[in-house]
């Protein structure tokens, strides 16, 4: 039977000690990126495993992240979560994904986990933190929400530049009666997207009749009840810009209800570009975030923070694009 390869065997071939070679497959930062992806392609090559009872008995660590978030059954996490496993893999982590249905015993449960040590680390994605207890401590990275305040490392979008640019495509067509369906105010994030959608409208000297901005939750049947509050207004909108794709299809379930059609009376826009938008009819126009690199980028710095790096005080942005598709289209008048 042939003997499991070995960190030293790798070290031998990479022509490094086997401190270094630790060090690149935990991903520190005192180890070069040349040296690290040489290191991963000889452990590949060699189909290199460690042996997790014995590292975890040596470093009282459990190889084990925690990804948590809002509501496991969004879609919107799969390919973050992709790109988390495909960094932590690497690395020899394995990743769990927390459930929290936005419960706060829930919330302070996994934030527990994490304090006992039955995690080595975690990236959180429901923006916020427990109320009892001190957590800024640990090893925590926020990815696409926001804590202000918190001092922990963040991975995001710039949701004030996206949305203004949402609502600018909206105003290039032509529309000025213009609605917004936000998120749950007054959490960060959804104050950012109503924000971008306020400065648009500003530059472009619109007004933003009362009524013309409705608060939701993210969820489907939020954006129907919105959308149904905007269209019993007097002098209804012409476009709406909706937080995201989960409540923008809410919208246009409840406007082919009321006999509108999208884009023909109504144009919508929305936010994430979940895989389903280039699917649905008419195809959604939708702000894209780059979910995979996301989740590579948030496990690269737990991963940095786990082997002794600093993290650091800015937050690290990532750019968004404008899927424009057939959910948009000029007003009828």
């Amino acid at each position: 039977m042939r003997d499991r390869p070995k960190i030293k065997d790798i070290a031998e071939k990479a022509g490094v000690s086997v401190a270094t070679v630790s060090r690149a497959l935990a991903a520190s930062t005192l180890v070069t990126a040349e040296t690290r992806q040489r290191v991963l392609d000889l452990a590949r090559e060699l189909d290199y495993r460690p042996n997790v009872s014995a590292r975890n008995l040596r470093t009282r660590r459990s190889m084990t992240v925690l990804m948590v978030v809002r509501d496991v059954g969004n879609p919107f996490y799969l390919d973050i979560l992709k790109g988390v496993e495909a960094t932590a893999r690497e690395a020899g982590y394995a990743v769990l994904m927390g459930n929290t249905e936005n419960d706060p015993a829930r919330e302070t449960e996994y934030f527990n986990m994490l304090r006992d040590g039955h995690a080595d680390g975690m990236i959180l994605m429901t923006g916020k933190l427990p109320s009892a207890g001190d957590w800024n401590h640990l090893p925590v990275v926020v990815a696409l929400e926001m804590i202000e305040g918190s001092g922990l490392p963040h991975v995001q979008v710039d949701n004030v530049a996206a949305a203004r640019g949402a609502v600018e495509h909206l105003i290039s067509l032509g529309h000025r009666r213009i609605a917004h369906i936000s998120g749950p105010v007054p959490e960060p994030m959804s104050v950012y997207r109503r924000e971008g959608f306020r400065l648009a409208m500003r530059d472009a000297g619109l007004t933003i009749p009362a009524g013309y901005e409705v608060r939701g939750d993210f969820l489907i049947e939020s954006g129907e009840e919105c959308c149904r509050s905007l269209f019993s207004l007097s002098d209804p909108p012409t476009a709406l810009f909706v937080a995201n794709d989960e409540m923008a299809y809410g919208a246009v379930h409840e406007l082919r209800r009321i006999g509108r059609d999208v884009p023909g009376d109504v144009s919508v826009v929305g936010f994430d570009d979940l895989y389903l938008s280039k699917a649905f009819y008419p195809p959604l126009t939708t702000v894209g975030q780059p979910r995979s690199e996301i989740g590579r980028t948030a496990m690269a710095v737990l991963l940095g923070i786990l082997a002794g790096g600093s993290e650091g005080a800015e937050p690290i942005v990532l750019p968004t694009v404008l899927k424009v598709r057939g959910s948009t289209a000029p007003p009828l008048i």
